[in-house]
């Protein structure tokens, strides 16, 4: 009788791997979606985890289901950041929604040191992180090259994950400062001084006045140098 048990034990354990096997096999929704979102994540990061819950119901006879991804997440950016995901799957003319969650680990910046407001930004008070970039907030920066040359809008402390909206270009106009503003057209280019009402970075539109009841828009072009705008 004892000679049986290691038999009859090998035997039950390859029935439950069989039945675990089947299990995994049934679930031809949940197998779509996953191929779909390593499909749409492919390159978007070095490391991405996409765990896709089972369907509550079962499919039935699904021979070839077709998984998308509705609405506004049909490209593949509102995956970039990674969090729940919703997928449809349609399948013998019905459709059904599994939920995911995508786990897109990446790197960011943050403050190397604290930074005052109003500081330039650079390479060398950044530092570079690396997580789960779901975890972070929705502005946060990936790109040093981004911020650098940038000014802070606030006080950072160090350790502080990097947002665009911590982070404005400096200004090269500001209010109320005397600024040469050019003018062109077919065979002649003109030069004044005029007086900026706004401050403006490179590319902003300011407005500049000529007289005390003359005003218009200008590019920023330079330091101190605007453009007539067109």
């Amino acid at each position: 009788m004892q000679s049986l048990r290691p038999t009859l034990l090998r035997w039950l354990c390859g029935l439950s791997f069989s039945a675990l096997a089947m299990h995994a096999q049934a679930d031809p929704l949940a197998d779509a979606a996953l191929a779909l979102l390593q499909a749409r994540t492919h390159g978007l990061a070095e490391e991405v985890h996409i765990t896709v819950q089972p369907a509550t119901v079962t499919a039935g006879d699904c021979p070839a289901p077709m998984a998308f991804l509705p609405g506004p997440a049909q490209d593949a950016s509102p995956l970039a950041r990674g969090g729940r995901v919703t997928v449809g799957v349609r399948c013998a003319g019905q459709v059904r929604y599994l939920q995911a969650q995508v786990s897109v680990i990446g790197h960011y910046w943050v403050a190397a040191v604290d930074i005052d407001a109003g500081t330039t930004v650079t390479r060398a008070l950044l530092r570079e992180e690396r997580g789960d970039l779901s975890r972070l907030p929705h502005q946060a920066v990936r790109d040093a090259d981004a911020a650098a040359g940038r000014q802070s809008t606030r006080p950072l402390r160090a350790g502080t994950v990097l947002q665009a909206q911590h982070l404005r270009a400096i200004p090269l106009v500001t209010r109320r400062q005397q600024v040469v503003m050019e003018a062109d057209g077919a065979g002649f280019k003109i030069t004044r001084d005029v007086v900026a009402l706004d401050d403006g970075a490179h590319g902003d539109l300011v407005r500049v006045q000529l007289d005390p009841r003359t005003q218009l828009n200008a590019e920023v072009i330079g330091p101190g140098r605007v453009h007539a705008a067109r």
